[in-house]
């Protein structure tokens, strides 16, 4: 599709498909079910317009690929989008997710209208992340993302939606306010917003970058979110609607991991290397201390919720090793990550359809009623926990190598929390599926519906394909990868030369 605005489309369907629902008139359920309709069409739409960029990637270049670019404002600010192989696995990782999300939501009742706009306008935010390139742009994405989730969660949400809703918003707004002070800095420094280019020679002054470092840390460790700063993140799962916990979980969390290695690594690269041990003191602490609470848990979606939080401390970890291994498996993980938790907690909407409680307690013995759901429920557990053979032990592996490179003491924490991992994660599923079917109210629960098992599927099929055989998406990121490293070598070394010649 030569010449084809691919990205521009994927941002405009959506707002297109949203715009149609919007004049649809009645609040009937033929309405309802028309604004289904068209919601799911223009999802599967937007997948299939996204597959150009894998099918016609280059992947043997590390340039961005598929850009379009409009100034105005005088050149502070342009439409400036495109991709390279960091971002692309992400844009398809959105485009893939919507249609299964909106298939979850099917039985919305509670203002279908304002419900489908508010996913529609969410996916071309998150597709407008993830494909700009003009600092001011991503800016304004990476907030008006949080406009729609503050809806999603504050009026379809459960009975503290209220509180949760502010509090994700409040967490990641302040966060914010600091990067956007760091994005005028580097405009004044640089003279452009335009991310291409200050890429090409990113000529921050030592100081300037750790106090930028730390200002857009400040944005993306919220977003991912890092110990200490989680605490928004169980909260915002346990009320969200299961879409909305989904698309939170799946996509919004890779903001700040992609954040790091869009911005951080490349723009920031000494103040990367500094505050490396820093973000392995993080990483070790919330992989432990998640895992340890996730143990403690006796609601079903708080307890996949802080194994996300577990599960990006993975990610940070690998990332800041500075190395293609480490970078390739953060990378794997989130894409892995993305895959798994959105069936996870998938697996919980569907009994909470059934039965309104995620309680743990309330459940037991399902094997005997519900065993398509029991084998679906244990294939995702067991890619949670980073079985051989699926997508979650690939990305695992590779950031722990590359850690036991650089610390030793940092892999071994981690590797514990791989062993706490599957501590929770098997206990969840003994007490939920295994045991007496005792409980009067789950004796006439019904097994997946064919809606359900179309949504599993292509979860299922992709976790497989994946981990055994992860080339698609490593190849994808090769090209890209070994640019950010090798960036990074070169500043470290001119760094360390400038160094030497000024002691000696």
């Amino acid at each position: 599709m030569p010449g084809f605005p691919i990205l521009s489309a994927l941002i405009l369907i959506p707002i297109v498909g949203a715009f149609f629902i919007l004049v649809i008139r009645g609040t009937d359920e033929v309405a309802s079910r028309n604004m289904r309709h068209i919601a799911l069409t223009l999802t599967i739409i937007n997948f299939v317009v996204s597959l150009p960029l894998w099918l016609n990637f280059d992947y043997d270049s590390a340039a961005f690929q598929f850009e379009e670019q409009y100034t105005w404002a005088s050149g502070i600010m342009g439409y400036h989008v495109g991709v390279d192989g960091i971002s692309m696995p992400f844009i398809l990782l959105t485009t893939f997710l919507m249609p299964l999300t909106i298939l979850a939501s099917w039985h919305v009742k509670t203002r279908v209208k304002e419900y489908m706009i508010a996913f529609l306008v969410l996916e071309a935010l998150m597709v407008g992340v993830f494909s700009a390139l003009d600092l001011v742009l991503f800016y304004v994405f990476f907030e008006a993302g949080l406009i729609p989730m503050f809806l999603i969660i504050g009026v379809w949400g459960g009975k503290n939606r209220i509180y949760a809703s502010f509090k994700f918003f409040l967490y990641t707004l302040l966060g914010s306010v600091l990067m956007m002070a760091a994005i005028m800095a580097m405009y004044w420094q640089a003279g452009t917003a335009d991310i291409a280019e200050i890429l090409k020679n990113p000529t921050f002054p030592a100081a300037m970058q750790t106090w930028l470092w730390l200002a857009f840390f400040a944005s993306f460790a919220v977003k991912l979110p890092m110990w200490p700063v989680h605490t928004w993140l169980p909260d915002a799962h346990v009320e969200a609607p299961t879409a909305g916990s989904v698309l939170l979980a799946a996509v919004l969390l890779k903001m700040g991991g992609y954040g790091f290695l869009r911005f951080s690594l490349p723009m920031f690269p000494l103040a990367s290397e500094y505050f490396a041990p820093f973000i392995f003191t993080l990483s070790a602490i919330g992989i432990v201390y998640t895992s340890l609470v996730a143990l403690r848990q006796d609601d079903m979606k708080k307890l996949i919720a802080y194994s996300s939080i577990a599960h990006m401390g993975f990610v940070t970890m690998g990332i800041f090793t500075l190395t293609r291994q480490g970078i390739d498996g953060a990378i794997f993980q989130m894409v892995s990550h993305g895959l798994v938790s959105a069936a996870l907690f998938l697996c919980v909407g569907v009994i909470y359809d059934r039965m309104h409680t995620r309680e743990i307690e309330a459940y037991g013995g399902l094997v005997k009623r519900m065993p398509a759901y029991a084998f679906v429920f244990m294939f995702f557990t067991m890619a949670n926990v980073g079985l051989p053979g699926t997508s979650g032990f690939v990305g695992e592996f590779l950031t722990l190598m590359a850690a036991f490179q650089v610390n030793t003491w940092v892999a071994f924490f981690a590797t514990t929390g791989v062993i706490l991992s599957a501590c929770y994660a098997l206990w969840l599923y003994r007490r939920v599926v295994f045991g007496v079917l005792d409980k009067d109210s789950l004796k006439a629960i019904t097994d997946l519906s064919g809606r359900e098992v179309v949504i599993f599927l292509p979860l299922v099929v992709l976790t497989i394909l994946f981990g055994f055989y992860p080339a698609p998406i490593l190849d994808v990121l090769s090209s890209s990868v070994d640019h950010l490293t090798n960036q990074i070598s070169v500043a470290l070394d001119a760094a360390a030369a400038a160094s030497s010649a000024g002691v000696n």
